[in-house]
């Protein structure tokens, strides 16, 4: 960034604070972001539970035609190839339109395949309103983490993110109580209200984001000269466009954009080194979200009423009230990652639970081959138990990693091709799920068992801490000069891990004792 260009960023300097008096800042104008973002992630769950109920309703199943196992899960899991097509489309006009127009999009085309699916007579207009449907998500999901991560300070960036996804399960939820209510309605209306409803979220979302500003992040990179960058940064920390903590901060940003810029951005800088190990990173963001759906989590939110129908042979009626409360269980389960995501850091949450989450799936697996009463209590405790452990370790963790651990200059493509990659393999687990059901039994359990087994050797192997740290700080953990300057000695024990694990960890707590020693020196 040349002399000039911060010369004319610190022009807004000298721009009265009585015109921007009125606007939002500080703790409110966070909460206003948080909220959109939170619609948007309320509408990605509640897109993944409404199908629960509909693809068990006796008058949706009629009016598609009576289609076959394989054709109710293609059906189902059309909506996740949009999502890949969204996301994608995220990657290719995210930095063009910024972070809340491309939400507005997603949102405005999420309506379309809504109004597409709630108005169907046949098949054919619901598979496309599916695949319009997930083609808006697919926008919604990529950029809102962004715009999220973008305006939260470092040390409240993992619990604000926690609040979008456990609104996502509360979309969840509400989307599994409709089907429930809506059970008694014997009509076409017991599908169409729910396919329906969702469109009023993402109006609020469309909404709201117009009178929102653009991260300081998008607009110090792209809307250098405007000066907005450092006049939006100031609204969200509440302080003088002079005061050192923003001058600190926006220095931060701009020399990371200088870096980055060192090198042309393209498409390419997605597999390239770029002297800050970008392609590595964006393998790692990739990863987390595919290893995400490998959990198994998606045979629970897709077709918990199909599993108690099918696994464990109850009634509809009681397949969709048990599902509606477990959605409950899983908001409320949820509250507990607010508290464990900056305080017990994203490795430990992975690791961790995807143990658990093996253990669970072999007992299911277990419950669900005996086959009798008791064991069917025992299966459905088992379901309520894995909800539980995805949310605490795979959850909030998962959406969160992505944009810490990608450099600005591939941001917002590489958070936008790992959701890609979340919904690629979401696909492959909402389309085997039924059929494999059907066919292998408690044998499907059993493979998810193993898988989460493998996603928790593959992170303690490769994927560092970005708990607690910025993300400029988080740069220096992939440079060269990272390398260099740190001098440590690895344990031989972490010989068999990526080395750039150990140095995250280091780095860490080098940029605890900065903050501790800078508390002091900020004032009012």
């Amino acid at each position: 960034m040349d002399k000039a260009t911060i010369e004319n960023v610190e022009d807004i300097h000298q721009q009265p604070t009585a015109a921007r008096s009125k606007k939002l800042s500080g703790p409110m104008l966070v909460a206003a972001i948080t909220s959109v973002c939170s619609s948007g992630f309320l509408l990605f769950g509640y897109d993944q539970g409404v199908m629960s109920g509909v693809v068990i309703s006796q008058y949706w199943l009629s009016q598609m035609g009576n289609p076959s196992t394989i054709m109710v899960s293609t059906i189902t899991a059309l909506y996740d190839v949009g999502a890949v097509f969204g996301a994608i489309g995220a990657a290719l006009l995210g930095d063009k339109l910024g972070r809340k127009r491309t939400l507005i999009l997603g949102c405005c085309v999420l309506i379309i395949g809504s109004i597409l699916m709630a108005t169907c007579f046949e098949r054919i207009q619901m598979m496309f309103g599916r695949i319009l449907t997930g083609l808006g998500i697919g926008f919604i999901t990529s950029v809102t983490p962004v715009y999220q991560s973008e305006i939260s300070p470092a040390a409240q960036r993992g619990w604000q993110v926690c609040c979008q996804l456990t609104t996502m399960l509360f979309g969840l939820m509400l989307a599994y109580w409709i089907n429930y209510g809506f059970y008694y309605k014997h009509s076409s209306v017991q599908w169409r209200f729910p396919l329906a409803f969702q469109s009023v979220f993402a109006v609020y979302c469309i909404t709201v984001t117009i009178f929102l500003p653009d991260t300081p992040r998008w607009l110090l990179r792209y809307k250098t000269s405007s000066g907005e960058g450092t006049e939006v940064l100031a609204r969200l920390r509440a302080k003088p466009v002079d005061h050192p903590r923003v001058q600190r901060e926006r220095d931060d940003i701009l020399e990371a954009i200088r870096i980055e810029n060192q090198v042309e951005g393209s498409w390419l800088d997605l597999f390239r080194d770029g002297g800050m190990g970008a392609n590595k990173r964006f393998y790692l963001a990739c990863g987390i979200q595919f290893m995400q759906q490998m959990s198994g989590i998606n045979i629970v939110t897709y077709y918990a009423p199909t599993l108690f129908q099918t696994s464990l042979g109850m009634t509809q009626h009681m397949a969709l009230l048990l599902g509606a409360l477990l959605q409950v269980w899983y908001v409320l389960a949820s509250f507990v990652t607010w508290w464990t995501i900056d305080r017990v850091g994203r490795r430990k949450l992975f690791i961790g639970n995807a143990i658990a989450m093996c253990l669970v799936l072999v007992a299911e697996a277990i419950c669900v081959g005996v086959n009798n009463t008791k064991s069917a209590v025992g299966a459905v405790v088992f379901v309520f138990l894995f909800e539980a452990c995805f949310t605490w370790g795979w959850m909030a963790t998962v959406w969160v990693y992505p944009p810490e651990v990608l450099p600005l200059k591939i941001r917002a493509k590489g958070a936008a091709l790992a959701a890609a990659a979340d919904f690629l393999g979401n696909f492959i687990v909402v389309e085997i799920t039924p059929p494999a059901l059907k066919n292998i039994g408690y044998k499907t359990y059993i493979i998810f068992a193993v898988l989460n087994i493998v996603n928790a050797i593959i992170v303690w192997a490769f994927y560092p801490e970005t708990a607690g740290n910025t993300l400029e700080s988080i740069d220096f953990i992939f440079t060269d000069k990272g390398k260099d300057d740190l001098g440590v000695k690895v344990p031989f024990y972490r010989n068999a891990q990526w080395s750039v694990v150990y140095r995250a960890k280091e780095i860490m707590h080098r940029v605890e004792q900065q903050r501790t020693g800078s508390i002091g020196t900020e004032g009012s």
